[in-house]
């Protein structure tokens, strides 16, 4: 191998980002007026950790994310009042299903938490991203001693 080889073998070498190296830091974002997907899109990738670059796909390298007011999240159209949210028990004649504006009535947060989950991994992966999404109804969260910064999102 000549030596011009060997040096663009060494400088074509690709960083993984390891578990132990990572820096994590806990963002707050208010969900006041947002539309769901766009929200739960850019949630999906900082919790990916896409917005980095020691960006990894196979591993772990996100960020913890709050998001406060989840009962104020909005969606297009006519869809608050059209969207379904739909689950099966696998028994005959166990179809459940739930409208988006009782969804926010009972559990405030359940709809950011599904939408944010559907758009993670599937696997222990996307298991263990969604663990680092805390997700609140009103405006106060207790984890102030984290010392979150805001992150302010398009949408």
């Amino acid at each position: 191998m000549t030596v011009k080889a060997k040096k663009r073998r060494y400088l074509q070498r690709t960083y993984m980002a390891k578990p132990g190296e990572v820096e994590r830091k806990w963002w707050v974002v208010d969900a006041e007026g947002k539309r769901l997907g766009r929200l739960a899109s850019q949630i999906a990738a900082i919790l990916r950790g896409k917005h980095k670059p020691q960006y990894t796909p196979h591993a772990d390298v996100g960020d913890f994310v709050i998001v406060i007011n989840a009962e104020k999240v909005r969606l297009a159209g006519t869809k608050e009042r059209d969207k379904v949210y739909w689950r099966h028990s696998q028994y005959p004649g166990g179809l459940k299903l739930i409208s988006f504006r009782d969804m926010i009535a009972k559990h405030p947060t359940r709809p950011i938490e599904l939408a944010v989950r559907r758009m993670l991994p599937k696997g222990p992966m996307g298991r263990q991203l969604f663990r680092k999404l805390k997700v609140y109804a009103g405006p106060n969260h207790p984890h102030g001693a984290q010392k979150p910064e805001i992150l302010h999102l398009e949408g």
